[in-house]
């Protein structure tokens, strides 16, 4: 699994890319908006794929205060101080992954005989400071609630050389970590899995596993219609890319989504 990524997989469709703005102002919170729209990427199957495919998906925010929806993050709650800390907490849902290849969520026919990863319930926590208007330090964590997958953690950075009405443009880096069940769940193989599909098995060791790096441009057409351009490279640490079930340790997708807000 890859980091934090601003659109998620909904219903019968999939997205999974750094799409919509995650940089909010000052006095957003107070606001009460509905922003909605539909993006499209072309990615890989999964993490370590080496196969690519197109995915769309409906995208939905909603903000009344403090509390919000969001197609990515689920449903949750952010507070934020005067001095630029921030806590976040959300509800989400997470479609795991199949073993073969499928249009709703992650998955290749490479790894027939692996098995289907569920979907789960999941929350996470997140912590972070806006050091100046164009420069956020963040953490989080994120924690299964109804399957036993493990907990994956990030750290990122977020520039944002370029602010205007009507356009941002936001680089982020993320190093990416998982303890030892959320590795093996992902990037494992275990005996009974090795005799069903010929790969090696393979203990993944808990920690660092990878990094990504996205490249964000959104641009306000009108006060309500906008548009959001990624790109987005993805690298594997040893403790994943030496996996059988990791074809690719290096991988790019692109992203565009078009919004309407309300």
């Amino acid at each position: 699994m890859i980091t934090r990524k601003l659109l998620l997989h909904i219903t019968c469709f999939a997205l999974s890319g750094t799409m919509l703005p995650a940089f909010a102002e000052g006095d957003d919170a107070t606001q009460q908006n509905v922003t909605v729209g539909l993006g499209a990427q072309n990615t890989p199957r999964y993490s370590g794929s080496d196969k690519r495919h197109w995915q769309v998906a409906p995208v939905i925010q909603a903000r009344d205060g403090a509390f919000f929806f969001d197609s990515q993050k689920g449903v949750g709650y952010d507070l934020q101080s005067q001095s630029g800390f921030y806590l976040e907490h959300t509800l989400g849902y997470s479609l795991g992954r199949a073993d073969k290849n499928s249009v709703w969520r992650d998955g290749d026919n490479k790894l027939k005989g692996m098995g289907n990863i569920a979907a789960t319930l999941n929350t996470a926590l997140a912590a972070g400071w806006s050091v100046t208007p164009w420069l956020d330090l963040e953490g989080k964590a994120t924690l299964p609630l109804t399957d036993s997958q493990g907990v994956h953690y990030q750290a990122s950075v977020t520039l944002i050389p370029i602010q205007t009405p009507d356009d941002t443009l936001a680089f982020q880096s993320a190093a990416l970590f998982g303890d030892h069940r959320y590795m093996n769940t992902f990037y494992g193989v275990n005996a009974q899995q090795s005799a069903r599909t010929g790969f090696a098995t393979y203990a993944a060791s808990g920690g660092f596993y990878g990094t990504d790096n996205s490249l964000t441009w959104s641009h306000q057409f009108t006060p309500h219609w906008g548009s959001v351009v990624s790109a987005d490279y993805t690298w594997l640490g040893e403790h994943a890319s030496q996996s059988p079930v990791v074809f690719r340790r290096n991988n790019t997708s692109v992203s565009l989504a078009v919004l309407y807000t309300f």
